[in-house]
């Protein structure tokens, strides 16, 4: 039967750390054809991109870099045994420190849309966030605060609900690469290429 278990788990070594490193924006719609490892069969390991906006097969995200503890990002497992149901919760919480004219206009658009998130951690993982339905952004705020030390940036909160957890990306580039995890290393059944647009500091 699908639902039956099928690992054991022992007790992990304490080599793990919290926190998140980047953040990646990609269009809704735009991730191509989503296919998965066929032995760790929830892990993704090709996203063909869209000839829209691009050359065929081109995947192009936008990189968030995060610092400090307020970024976070959690899945809710919500479950009826009464209605037969269960799906997850996706929440991402970011701090964008400083303001800016473009970044006003950035937000703004991230806001009306839906895009798929790609969700970097300190420990090498990558998670897709909004596979299917994209997420969206349900609250944050446009902050300048009153003393010399707070905050003068942004707070965002996306939101999505997916029937999955959040699936790992395959990950088999090193991470001293320049774009990593972002690259035709990556996904090794990738025929075109991942552009990483970068900010810049201001």
């Amino acid at each position: 039967m699908a639902c039956a278990i099928t690992l054991g788990r022992k007790e992990p070594c304490k080599d793990s750390v919290g926190g998140l490193k980047n953040i990646y924006f990609v269009e809704f719609g735009l991730l191509g054809t989503v296919s998965y490892d066929n032995t760790a069969t929830d892990v993704i390991d090709n996203l063909t991109g869209s000839t829209i906006g691009g050359s065929a097969n081109s995947l192009t995200a936008f990189k968030y870099e995060l610092k400090g503890t307020a970024n976070t990002f959690e899945q809710a497992i919500t479950a009826s045994r009464d209605n037969g149901t269960v799906f997850f919760e996706q929440t991402l919480n970011i701090t964008l420190k400083k303001l800016s004219a473009s970044d006003n206009k950035e937000l703004k658009l991230l806001s009306y849309g839906r895009p798929h998130i790609l969700v970097e951690d300190n420990n090498g993982n990558c998670m897709l966030m909004g596979l299917e339905h994209g997420a969206d952004v349900s609250g944050g705020s446009i902050v300048t605060s009153g003393g010399m030390g707070d905050l003068s940036g942004y707070t965002l909160t996306f939101s999505a609900s997916e029937k999955v957890p959040a699936n790992f990306l395959e990950i088999t580039q090193l991470t001293t690469a320049v774009d990593y995890p972002f690259t035709v290393q990556d996904f090794p059944g990738l025929d075109g290429t991942i552009v990483i647009t970068s900010g810049t500091n201001t």
